[in-house]
């Protein structure tokens, strides 16, 4: 048994079960991969995978198990890597990112130039998608850090720190009625064809519940994955956008007017996911720590060591 042969078994899963997917992203050979797999089955005495004919069609019961330990086992590998260079170099390699469009466009700015400035030699790449594709990214390796407001907290593999609190705001165009209802109130955005988040975004669950709860069903005529989208058509006039607040500047938004609705919404919490047990650079924490400095190196080791800690909002 080797490391080699554990990370054939766990890439061959995560492409699904698509061997030829799989030696390409390992840079080998198909047959290659179908033989360590099958001599690792024999040395452990169980078919990992369900065959029919020579295809994998499935994942046995005890090849589950397998996967488990393997992708436990190559994390801890990466995790060596990680501190090797962790202390060879403490100002250099790479951070990925995955996040929302909403974190991207209004959140993340002024967090990424402060910290290119801090760290010039770390190259960032980022990952954008829905909350559960921000997740994914994290999970598979292919990103160090989630930031999303939803399904972060779905996954037992991601350690889920809260970052901050927001809400939402009403929009529409210049002189529309519903800038001057006083007060604002959800009844009053029914009368109105409503433009929001698509169901897989940004707290669209909080808006849904606000209305359900009074008895009301929003005339919802167009949804969109980012709040430019979104702000766009109000300004043609389709209807009244419900978006989060962080989303409207009154500075280039000048062609839309806006009213607070915190009163009317629960409040959505933004939150980074880590990878359980991962090993973070220095840098990471220090990325972190800017996008929400309560979340000091002392918590973020507390909560992926389990013994995580609530550090508030």
């Amino acid at each position: 048994m080797n490391i080699q042969q554990l990370r054939y078994v766990f890439e061959v899963a995560r492409h699904r079960l698509n061997v030829s997917e799989a030696a390409e992203a390992l840079f080998t050979s198909q047959p290659g991969v179908s033989k360590q797999i099958r001599l690792l089955e024999e040395e452990l005495g169980v078919e990992i995978f369900v065959r029919h004919g020579k295809r994998l069609v499935g994942i046995t019961d005890p090849g589950r198990q397998v996967l488990g330990i393997a992708g436990r086992i190559l994390q801890e590998v990466d995790n060596l890597r990680e501190v090797g260079a962790e202390f060879s170099n403490e100002a250099t390699g790479s951070l990925s990112i995955a996040f929302t469009h909403t974190q991207a466009r209004y959140a993340l700015p002024k967090v990424v130039q402060a910290f290119m400035a801090r760290y010039p030699n770390v190259r960032l790449s980022f990952h954008q998608g829905n909350p559960r594709q921000v997740c994914e990214y994290v999970l598979s390796g292919e990103a160090d850090i989630a930031i999303a407001t939803e399904a972060i907290a779905e996954h037992e593999d991601i350690v889920m720190l809260p970052c901050y609190q927001w809400n939402r705001c009403i929009i529409a165009p210049l002189r529309h009625p519903i800038l001057t209802e006083q007060p604002l109130t959800l009844e009053a955005i029914a009368r109105y064809p409503v433009v929001t988040y698509d169901f897989a975004f940004t707290g669209r669950n909080r808006i849904n519940e606000a209305f359900t709860g009074r008895g009301l069903k929003p005339n919802v005529v167009l949804t969109a994955i980012d709040s430019d989208v979104i702000k766009t058509y109000v300004a043609m006039g389709l209807g009244v956008g419900i978006v989060a607040r962080m989303a409207f500047d009154p500075g280039t938004d000048r062609d839309l007017g806006m009213v607070d609705a915190a009163h009317l919404f629960a409040s959505s919490t933004t939150r980074i996911g880590l990878r359980r047990n991962a090993w973070l650079r220095g840098y990471v924490y220090a990325f972190i720590e800017l996008f929400a400095p309560q979340l000091t190196r002392r918590v973020i080791e507390a909560a992926l060591a389990g013994g995580g800690e609530d550090p508030g909002l």
